[in-house]
């Protein structure tokens, strides 16, 4: 893929678009310890040198700066170049030089796109990932802490209520679904299956972090056409199916949910979203249309996060398939490592006591499932560190997907994001068929 082999840059000059070219040592941007890592970095097209140099900088896990300089292109190239004996992810800034003007991808996309600010690029690089571990061990009574939780869930009856609707395909069956949940509150979301008999493999969908949204109906009516007994909920105790002024009148905390509960263990908002993932596969479970065989569990962002979460608490889980899962490493951050959201304020210590017991790091330990696991190397809500030290703790088979030029899903292109979307499909498409999922082999892969 072309992605993996060069990263380009437009500069609007003020008098010609000049571009960079950025081709990495290694196609694949991953390199052992103690190996030279880094960039060529040319002028496309014979274009001019620029009147002044550009610069350049190295930060290691997106946090501490290892490496700085100017990049002298009169010659029309120059290179970027570090090497570490330690394991990390790179992130790397390209500054056009003073008045070079905004920089925009080779489709014109702007800088947000992740390609940095102020008219910069940014690219990335992983030194022995494989070796990445936990920034801290997990609470020495994190597993006692979830039993607790889950046997105080399963005392409450689910009581799950099917509402049917209109699929929009004629092969479907469409409803939305309420279970009652811990104190006294519900888990909604949508369900959709094919309109046959029969028993079906299941597929649980999580959503990614936002003020409370409407569920889609294509979400689960696309997979059921697939095949699929296809269950989706939201992260919150809000209907799924309801017009922008529900949403929009919902309170202000619960539009800030993450900061809910913060600094306790038994108050954290993320309590109650996991345990309603539980019930969710506790629900499928019981179907006695499910195939009991395949039962898998899939989200971005936010929605990976939950999926190795709920895959480390629920031995129902079969497969996870995530695409830059947040939340990884929360305490990162106090040793040298960028955490992303929830963006829990490091220097509070009750809250990085907290984080612990909500980490997908000390649950991913506990996947026996195969798992799909990518991680954008130029990330900042997810930070790739993070998704790569939870990767490295799963215990089944497991595949890493590094998406080299990708930032966070919803700012990166359809191009920076196919790795994971080409290779989630593959998945998708064997288990929903029957077959065995075989992981692929990467640099990356421990």
């Amino acid at each position: 893929m072309a992605s993996l082999a060069l990263l380009i840059l437009f500069l609007a000059l003020p008098s010609l678009a000049q571009r960079l070219t950025l081709t990495p040592h290694d196609k694949t941007g991953i390199y052992d310890l103690g190996e030279k890592a880094g960039w060529t970095v040319t002028l496309a097209g014979g274009a001019p040198a620029p009147s002044g140099n550009y610069t350049y900088t190295i930060k290691k896990n997106n946090q501490e700066e290892i490496k700085s300089g100017e990049l002298d292109l009169s010659t029309g190239s120059a290179n970027i170049d570090i090497s570490l004996n330690e394991p990390a992810l790179l992130y790397v800034q390209v500054m056009p030089p003073a008045g070079g003007g905004a920089a925009t991808n080779s489709d014109g996309a702007p800088p947000s796109r992740g390609r940095g600010g102020r008219g910069g690029m940014v690219v990335g690089a992983a030194i022995a990932p494989a070796r990445l571990q936990p920034s801290t061990p997990p609470p020495p009574d994190f597993d006692s802490f979830w039993e607790a939780k889950i046997k105080m869930l399963q005392d409450i009856p689910e009581n799950a209520v099917l509402i049917p609707g209109e699929s929009g395909r004629t092969n479907v069956q469409y409803f939305t679904i309420t279970m009652d949940h811990i104190q006294g509150a519900h888990v909604h979301g949508q369900l959709a299956k094919p309109r046959k008999e029969g028993k079906f493999p299941a597929l649980l969908i999580f959503q990614w972090a936002s003020p409370p949204y409407p569920l889609q109906k294509p979400w689960v009516t696309d997979r059921a056409a697939e095949g699929w007994l296809t269950l989706n909920i939201e992260p919150h105790d809000v209907l799924p199916d309801q017009p922008p002024a529900y949403y929009a009148a919902l309170p202000d905390e619960l539009k800030n949910y993450q900061a809910i509960g913060r600094e306790d263990r038994d108050r954290c908002y993320f309590l109650q979203m996991y345990l309603a993932d539980y019930r969710a596969v506790d629900y499928l479970a019981r179907r006695p249309d499910w195939d009991g065989k395949t039962l898998v569990v899939m989200g971005t962002s936010m929605g990976g996060q939950q999926s190795l979460c709920v895959a480390g608490l629920h031995p129902k889980v079969t497969h996870v398939i995530v695409n830059e899962p947040s939340g990884c490493d929360a305490n990162g951050p106090l040793h040298g490592r960028a955490s992303g959201y929830p963006n829990w304020p490091s220097g509070n210590p009750k809250i990085m006591q907290t984080a612990p017991y909500f980490d997908p790091v000390n649950f991913a330990s506990h996947i026996k499932a195969p798992a799909l696991v990518s991680m954008g190397f130029i990330d900042t809500i997810a930070p790739p560190v993070g998704i790569w030290t939870a990767f490295n703790q799963i215990k089944g088979p497991k595949e890493a997907v590094p998406m080299l030029d990708s930032p966070h899903n919803n700012l990166a292109t359809p191009a920076q994001q196919r790795p994971y979307t080409t290779r989630s499909a593959e998945w998708l498409d064997i288990l929903v068929k029957g077959g065995e999922i075989n992981p692929h082999a990467s640099a990356g892969n421990p």
